[in-house]
């Protein structure tokens, strides 16, 4: 079909949705119409209809285009006005390829830092390959999954957390499984080849989930996405998720507590976590989360600090969902905080949640540790310290 062609019976549906809708008001205008004392018709003060306001900044305006796609009726109108998708000859463009249009659409796109040009290049792309799986991981329907964003060169933080707060547990009807997220570090970043050893390591213990993406810090978005459909996918029985950095230490045994005692209607909205709330984006260039304000403009939604934070397996598929509606984000937790806010959602804090760590004084008190159930940062022997002296049976706090 032409693109004349289709526009017309696009404009025809469009007037026939029209046409619906006002007969629809037309009829039930006298009786929907709210009235006063006197019988008379009361008339709003206030416009009904919001005014579209287009956005300046890049990430807010490809925002605004996407949730127009999703609106019905814009979708239509976007469809039969719009060409920003199409390519010299009338073909739609691949997601995956460098979008051609985003250097003419921002004036200062030359000078930005090349993380950035990276970023908004590939924006729309999420369609990376699972080259490492684990597929059976979630055979048993488990209670917790913990999800541990690593890099492949992090050996030695995978294996001191393997040795203590991430074991995989198997006790009556409470199984605790585990997976590290990682992407590909090609030797454009300056990475050694460790292919061979990450093969060995993934044999042996079973627990590495990677896509072929470049795992850099703009890309954590990527894995945060990635990660929910490979919930939705292989785990969609899982009750509830903890996800959280490689350089945390987390009280597995005080989560565990906490989740049984959770109502289920509690447990089913449940995101907690060490939660930001009223933060905008950082203008300092030389900060490691500088976003220009010609790519956002505006605050951030309450959003949980990324080195760890708690939700429901029910939130999770949610999420997946939601994810879909909202652009990738240069920063993972604000992204997360965008989805949240898009199910009507925020998160909610929780004392114990310390992503900026404790009370110096207090970090070689063990009984400082035993009500928490996540710190940031600790070393991998720092982790296996920790986890031995909770474990001890005549610790007296």
């Amino acid at each position: 079909m032409s693109v004349g062609r289709r526009r017309l019976r696009l404009l025809g549906i469009l007037m026939m949705v029209n046409f619906f809708i006002y007969v629809i008001v037309e009829v039930s205008k006298s009786a929907g119409q709210e009235k006063n004392s006197k019988g008379r018709v009361v008339v709003p003060l206030k416009k009904f209809w919001r005014k579209y306001t287009p956005h300046k900044a890049y990430w807010n305006k490809q925002q605004q285009k996407l949730e127009r796609g999703y609106n019905p009726i814009l979708a239509l109108l976007s469809n039969m006005t719009s060409e920003e998708n199409l390519s010299s000859n009338g073909s739609f463009l691949n997601p995956c390829d460098p979008d051609p249009f985003v250097a003419s659409e921002l004036s200062d796109f030359a000078d930005l830092p090349d993380r950035f040009k990276d970023f908004l290049y590939y924006l729309r792309c999420r369609n990376y390959s699972l080259i490492v799986d684990q597929p059976h991981k979630c055979k048993h329907k488990p209670f917790l999954l913990l999800a541990i964003k690593s890099l492949i060169p992090h050996f030695d933080r995978r294996q001191a957390i393997r040795e203590s707060w991430g074991k995989e547990i198997k006790s009556g009807d409470v199984t605790v499984v585990r997976v590290f997220l990682l992407g590909e570090t090609p030797p454009e970043d300056n990475y050694p080849n460790l292919s061979d050893m990450l093969r060995f390591e993934s044999e042996t213990h079973q627990d590495i989930l990677m896509w072929n993406y470049r795992d850099t810090f703009f890309n954590l978005t990527l894995k945060e996405v990635l990660f929910l459909k490979w919930v939705s996918n292989t785990c969609p029985d899982v009750q509830f998720v903890f996800k959280g950095d490689d350089d945390v230490f987390v009280n597995t045994h005080q989560i565990l507590d906490y989740l049984k005692s959770l109502t289920k209607d509690k447990a089913k909205d449940l995101f907690v976590g060490d939660v930001i709330k009223d933060a905008g984006p950082h203008r300092e260039k030389h900060l490691k989360y500088y976003i220009p304000e010609s790519i956002y403009e505006g605050s951030y939604p309450p959003y949980a600090g990324g080195g760890g934070f708690l939700y429901s397996g029910q939130l999770a598929r949610r999420l997946t969902n939601a994810s879909e509606q909202v652009l990738l984000y240069p920063i993972d937790d604000v992204y997360t905080g965008m989805c949240l806010q898009k199910l009507g959602l925020a998160p909610e804090k929780h004392k114990g949640f310390r992503t900026f760590d404790i009370e110096e004084k207090q970090r070689d008190n063990i009984c400082s540790y035993t009500n928490l159930m996540l710190v940031h940062s600790r070393k991998p022997q720092e982790m296996i310290k920790i986890w031995t002296r909770l474990q001890d049976p005549n610790l007296n706090c």
